[in-house]
């Protein structure tokens, strides 16, 4: 399903019958066509499993299953979006950054502490992210939501990448990840976010990284 980019705050999806588009709900700008929106209650692609599992993850963001014939316009909350092809790899994203994406893609939940073990952990409460993460795997374009703009890191053996958690929007590959300390504890005290932390990624990939610190 591609999207195309109106501007860096909108996108134009187009619909054709017989496949499937999930988008959060309320993104829905306009449309042409003969197309239908509607509560979408087994969680995307992945059925009722996924759907119980990223609600025990707290990462059940409201989606909306979007099918027919047409094109439709999308955006929110004069977020910027980035388009994210796959090509087989999956993509690690928080829910409340995904805008739109493929019905043919695959949705799962993975819990953060199995990559990077306890620090995994660490992270999602430091951050504020949370202790899982939303996973989309296939064929597809995926549209993310981000503050003021994305730019993609590649990431390669023996090139890590060191991001500040909060500029943190998503990555793909064959990536770890782990949080690391920047300072000294005793600096740290009295410090709940900012670049006493930074989020070390390691392996073969890409990560993409907002002009902002602000979480949406």
């Amino acid at each position: 399903m591609p999207f195309r980019e109106i501007n860096s705050k909108m996108i134009e999806a187009t619909v054709v019958p017989g496949q499937k588009l999930f988008s959060q709900r309320g993104a829905m700008l306009a449309y042409r066509g003969e197309v239908s929106f509607t509560p979408n209650i087994q969680g995307g692609q992945g059925g009722f499993a996924s759907m119980i599992g990223r609600r025990v993850a707290g990462e059940a963001t409201p989606l909306m299953t979007v099918e027919g014939s047409g094109t439709v316009m999308f955006g929110h909350g004069g977020h910027h979006i980035q388009v994210i092809n796959l090509a087989g790899d999956t993509l690690y994203v928080e829910a409340d950054r995904l805008l739109a994406f493929d019905g043919s893609l695959q949705q799962g939940t993975m819990f953060m502490g199995s990559q990077g073990g306890v620090m995994g952990m660490v992270r999602g409460q430091v951050t504020g992210q949370g202790l899982f993460t939303t996973t989309l795997k296939g064929h597809g374009a995926v549209a993310v939501m981000a503050h003021g703009g994305v730019i993609e890191l590649p990431i390669a053996p023996g090139r890590d990448i060191h991001v500040d958690p909060q500029a943190y929007v998503a990555h793909h590959g064959d990536v770890r990840n782990k949080l690391s300390t920047a300072v000294g504890w005793r600096d740290m005290v009295g410090r709940g976010s900012g670049e006493a932390f930074q989020l070390e990624l390691s392996g073969n990939g890409a990560v993409y990284v907002q002009a902002s610190e602000e979480k949406l």
